[in-house]
């Protein structure tokens, strides 16, 4: 198997990344294949278009003629990629290991999705800031990468919309019930990408989905009227949640482009198809809420996802991505490159509480979403299958309970392995009245609500613990549970959902990810006419709108966001638009301290937040912007030890890295992580890291800005030279040096590995802040 980087928290040294030619990824490639395996796979090949001979009219004919067979293509690439897709054997794909014009070939690779008060709570309100200031982000069009799109759905209502962009250039396609008639000035775009999907053997079951822009799964129907839905009055899920519901840009222009099946996740040639077709459309913010989940981060020249959204990029396209939810392991977050504006979840001051009521009277605090004909109070039997001590009983995992054992009980099913809500259904089909839902150690304390088929609730570690004491220690333990409706107001809020995923960085430790969070718990959005609310195919409920909770729900929140902006200031780059929400972005909660870990309910760190939680109350004016070129990500390339060919892979065009390497903190990020090399002396050594960055002043031409620098780090000084940014009509940009100095020996990282802090700059007005990191590794 090949060795990718970040793998089992290995960070390979930049020795091995440039000996990773391609014929080394080609030959790692084959060796995966044996001999006798004749099966055809999908393999992405990055062409240097550059080396076309000039008697080819066309890319195409050139690779039909010298690479691959017509009928084998899948894809052509040529916008954010220069390139083909194709189904070849370990045979085809060997007779091209020479071929002087290709730089890069990998296999494709399956991705998966990362599954009405959010827009108020990240600070937009109707009568002033954001959304008044851009009419709701009328003018800009975000492309989503998902599942599809149900149309009918009130969210993607055009009424009183303008005229489409005259720029746009996209197209509604026709396929199984769907039709151009289902584009309006809403909707005004509509692609499906199905052909890597199909090639990998994947039948496509027309039972179940549509071979469409439609939406059989319900999860790009979310995302698309998160980002952007349409102001719909009388909006729950099942009466949970009522109220208005609308996006975060609610007259943004949607453009759906369908990669991921349901059931099947999504595959990177077909995503890569997305990326030019979205690009050509004349897309302004691509959203995706995509990623690996296989705890495997490919380096950026082999992850299509790194690789095509810099191409977006690179033409002034924000791209949002979820950072996954393996939380609250360390280190687990995906959409790794500092081109993308990585996205973690937090949660939103609405919750769906319900108590479990024991047999000895004591109420146990959890959530549910569950819609049916309530207990009333009624005791029941209740019993844990896991006392058997077999893992598959405690997980209620498919036929894994004894209907002669939980037939009128209450079962306590342990989280984890199989979806929560079908935990809930095999209890219902074992003859199960009701379940309860308990975490375990890795989850913690973080409890999100699902629309379950039977009465349940889903309870923390500690409390999942002492149910279970309660079982084992009564001779006849009963429970009930009573389910509380929509409580609004919570606190604290926002706190870091438990699952959303952590960083470190497993690439590049000195860039910090995730950039930051967005409300991402219990979010109501519209939904599909396919499936129930559950998700199940048993479900026979239908409803408009359903609440789902994920790393998933907070990326739209990001991409409306970034429409918005995009509106209020066309001219600002996608770094400059990820600027003024990280730096804008709050470390407090509503009780104004500083955010928890839903997990732990311990304090929070920018591992697990980024920059802070996203706050557009302030992002319009963020006063200073940390903007990055395509230049600057390309000395950012040749700083982490990419060669020119590697570089090419990602850029399309060819980069000579200067004879003197840069350092890669010097990426003009808006964070600042300091990895000093750990000592291996004893003695007390001084270590230091400096930071090299500059700000573009977008407020009051005439400003000067103080520095203010916050660390309660033991052992650990930050010092900032100038101390004093003084900006005027002709000096909009200035740059300023950090120091990070720690005594070896004398650092106590904590926990987490490091130590926290942050540096602002302030004018009175503004305060524009970038979280602190300190850790150490060794010297690569």
């Amino acid at each position: 198997m090949v060795k990718k980087m970040g793998e089992n928290g290995v960070h390979p040294a930049p020795s091995t990344l440039l000996s990773c030619t391609f014929f080394i990824i080609l030959f790692t490639l084959l060796s995966q294949v044996t001999p006798h395996d004749q099966l055809s796979k999908t393999f992405i090949f990055r062409i240097n278009s550059e080396s076309k001979p000039s008697v080819y009219p066309t890319h195409y004919h050139w690779y039909t003629s010298e690479f691959v067979h017509p009928t084998r293509i899948l894809h052509l690439y040529d916008t954010v990629f220069h390139g083909f897709s194709a189904l070849l054997t370990h045979q085809q794909l060997s007779s091209l290991a020479h071929h002087p014009s290709v730089l890069a070939v990998f296999e494709d690779r399956r991705r998966h999705l990362h599954t009405t008060r959010s827009p108020q709570f990240v600070g937009l309100g109707n009568q002033r800031g954001l959304w008044s200031e851009t009419d709701y982000g009328s003018d800009v069009i975000i492309g989503v990468f998902d599942t599809g799109i149900w149309p009918e759905r009130r969210s993607f209502s055009d009424s009183n919309l303008g005229p489409i962009p005259e720029r746009w250039k996209g197209g509604c396609e026709a396929g199984v019930r769907f039709s151009p008639n289902n584009c309006n000035r809403k909707l005004i775009g509509a692609r499906f990408f199905s052909k890597g999907h199909e090639a990998s053997g994947t039948s496509l079951n027309d039972t179940v989905e549509f071979l469409s822009p439609r939406d059989a799964d319900g999860h790009g129907t979310h995302t698309a009227s998160t980002a952007a839905g349409r102001y719909v009055f009388d909006a729950s899920m099942a009466g949970y949640a009522s109220g208005v519901a609308k996006g975060v840009a609610p007259k943004a222009r949607l453009a759906m482009y369908k990669v991921c099946w349901k059931n099947s996740g999504c595959f990177d040639s077909d995503i890569l198809a997305a990326f030019d077709a979205a690009i050509n459309d004349g897309v302004d913010v691509i959203s995706m809420s995509i990623g690996g989940g296989d705890g495997i981060s490919s380096p950026y020249y082999l992850d299509p996802i790194a690789i095509g959204s810099y191409g977006a990029v690179s033409r002034g396209v924000f791209v949002s991505s979820s950072g996954g939810n393996d939380g609250p392991s360390g280190m687990s977050v995906t959409n790794l490159a500092p081109w993308l504006t990585t996205v973690g979840a937090g949660t939103i001051d609405r919750d769906f509480p319900a108590e479990v009521i024991l047999g000895n009277g004591r109420r146990l605090s959890g959530v549910s979403l569950y819609s049916g004909v309530p207990l009333k109070g009624r005791m029941f039997p209740l019993i844990y299958p896991g006392k058997s001590g077999v893992l598959t009983d405690s997980l209620c995992m498919e036929n894994s309970l004894d209907p002669d054992i939980v037939k009128g009980k209450i079962v306590v099913c342990d989280r984890g392995s199989n979806p929560r809500v079908a935990k809930g259904l095999e209890v219902k089909k074992a003859g199960g009245v009701g379940m309860i839902l308990t975490n375990g150690i890795s989850n913690g304390e973080g409890v999100v609500g699902d629309a379950h088929l039977l009465p349940a609730c889903a309870l923390g570690a500690n409390l999942g613990d002492e149910i279970k004491a309660y079982i084992s220690s009564s001779e006849n333990p009963r429970a009930t549970i009573d389910f509380k409706g929509t409580v609004v107001g919570i606190k604290p809020a926002p706190v870091v959902a438990s699952f959303s995923s952590r960083g470190p960085n497993a690439l590049s430790l000195e860039i910090l990810k995730p950039d930051l969070t967005a409300p991402g718990v219990n979010i109501l959005a519209a939904w599909t006419g396919a499936v129930g609310p559950s998700g199940l195919e048993s479900d026979t409920r239908r409803s408009e709108f359903n609440i789902l909770s994920g790393t998933s729900m907070a990326c739209p929140h990001v991409s409306g966001a970034a429409a918005l902006l995009k509106s209020a200031h066309p001219d600002w780059s996608p770094a400059a638009i990820r600027s003024a929400m990280m730096t804008t972005a709050t470390v407090l909660d509503n009780t104004n301290r500083h955010m928890v870990d839903q997990a732990t309910g311990n304090g929070s760190t920018p591992y697990d937040f980024g920059a802070g939680h996203l706050n557009l109350a302030h992002a319009i004016d963020p006063g200073l912007l940390y903007d990055i070129t395509n230049d600057d990500y390309v000395m950012f390339l040749c700083a982490i030890g990419y060669e020119a060919r590697l570089i090419q892979v990602i850029t399309r065009s060819p980069h000579n890295c200067p004879r003197r390497r840069p350092l890669p903190e010097n990426l003009n990020y808006p964070s600042f992580v300091a990895v000093l090399p750990a000592s291996s002396s004893r003695g007390l050594s001084l270590l230091s890291k400096t930071f090299f960055r500059t700000v573009t002043n977008v407020g009051d031409p005439y400003s000067v800005y103080w520095v203010r620098v916050e660390t309660q780090a033991e052992g650990v000084t930050v010092t900032v030279r100038p101390s004093r940014l003084v900006f005027s009509e002709a000096v909009k940009k200035r740059s300023f040096v950090v120091t990070v100095t720690g005594v070896a020996g004398n650092m106590v990282l904590g926990e987490a590995g490091a130590v926290f802090g942050s540096l602002s700059w302030t004018d009175g007005k503004h305060v524009v802040r970038s979280p602190i990191v300190v850790t150490q590794a060794q010297p690569l």
